[in-house]
């Protein structure tokens, strides 16, 4: 097995060979190297017998240097109080019924934080340490997260917290002086609390296509769609409302393959993606249905849609964050969640979604799912 290093280490300064490497003492036919987290073993003499790369890029600190030194000397870890760490757990002359110790923040020369783990190998229950395995993670994807878990509790409470305050201002308002007003001033008020309340519901309902998504467990509910006529909808839906019907141009391809897809869901991606050509872009709002290939291994055809408008589009440099949480457009308003919620639903489905630019120099979006017929029809 390759240990990722090469060359023998050098003997230590007691005069102490250092073990075989990595790929003697691991014996799983493991490159090392490949491993995605930092690995570190140190023979029974706290000599550094394995340093994979990894570990090399988490500390900074090259395998060459490391391997054959006494383990203190090339990790030198401190806990959050400034305590060495070594010398603090005495993995070598410590208890000797100890097995682990459990992961935690400890932080490097210069104050680099890195999240390590050690298990203690014994040949028997309490005999002396035979080797001592550490493993060692970076802190920044768990920063991330952390980061965009504090962002979407920020976010939350912001949008909640105007709603439902003019809520119970009217509500209060109401049973207070409810004789005062007349049945005009009533209606508008209670028309308010209703607008309010659905705007509560529907970040509600964001908040748990997030949690779902994120934990991989979107439903989707595989029922026969007409994609066209769901378009249509929409569209007739917009006009209904206000917006003059050359606003919009639909174009199907026929024919189109019959498609099994969750029908609300679609009506989801659907409504954020018109939403967004009408809100933010100008002119014509263009909805291309084709048939297209799948996106999915083993099928031959899908249904794509594309959206586009002939506003100024999305610049270049944002192309890549128009499906993150809490990207906005230049223009402000919302939560910035429903294109992330788009590409979880559209992704549950199998499909793909991508951004460019249009032919008119809007935005265009475009979304393909596969045919995914149930086994039982196929």
């Amino acid at each position: 097995m390759s240990v990722g290093t090469s060359g023998a280490p050098e003997a230590s300064a007691a005069g102490h060979v250092p073990a075989p490497r990595c790929g003697d003492t691991a014996g799983s036919g493991i490159d090392p190297d490949e491993l995605p987290d930092g690995l570190v073993i140190a023979d029974e003499h706290g000599h550094i017998v394995c340093f994979n790369a990894a570990a090399a890029r988490i500390t900074a600190t090259a395998a060459a240097d490391a391997l054959g030194q006494r383990l203190e000397k090339a990790l030198p870890l401190e806990d959050l109080e400034g305590r060495r760490w070594w010398q603090l757990t005495d993995p070598y002359g410590g208890l000797a019924i100890r097995v682990r110790q459990p992961e935690r923040n400890l932080l490097l020369p210069g104050g680099r934080e890195v999240l390590v783990s050690a298990r203690y190998v014994r040949a028997c229950p309490t005999g002396p340490l035979h080797r001592l395995v550490v493993t060692l993670r970076d802190t920044e994807a768990r920063r991330r997260t952390e980061r965009s878990h504090a962002e979407l509790i920020a976010t939350v409470a912001h949008e909640l917290r105007s709603p439902l305050t003019s809520v119970k201002g009217f509500t209060a308002t109401l049973l207070a002086k409810w004789e005062r007003f007349t049945d005009d001033q009533k209606r508008l008020m209670l028309e308010t609390v209703d607008a309010d309340a659905d705007r509560v519901t529907r970040l509600i309902a964001e908040l748990l296509d997030i949690s779902r998504i994120d934990s991989g467990r979107l439903e989707v509910r595989r029922q026969p769609v007409d994609m066209g006529a769901a378009v249509g909808r929409h569209i007739q839906a917009y006009v209904a409302a206000g917006q003059p019907a050359d606003r919009f141009l639909l174009r199907i391809e026929q024919p189109l393959p019959a498609l099994w897809a969750d029908p609300d869901k679609v009506d989801q991606v659907l409504s954020n993606l018109l939403e967004n050509a009408v809100r933010h872009g100008e002119g014509t709002v263009t909805i291309d249905v084709t048939p297209s290939a799948s996106p999915r291994e083993g099928e031959d055809t899908g249904t794509s849609v594309t959206v586009s408008d002939e506003g100024p589009g999305i610049p270049e440099e944002s192309m890549n964050r128009v499906f993150t949480r809490f990207w906005r457009g230049s223009k402000r308003g919302g939560t910035g969640l429903g294109l992330y919620i788009v590409k979880g639903i559209v992704e549950a489905h199998g499909g793909l979604i991508t951004v460019g630019r249009a032919p008119g120099g809007g935005a265009e979006f475009r979304f393909t799912l596969p045919v995914s017929v149930p086994a039982y029809l196929a």
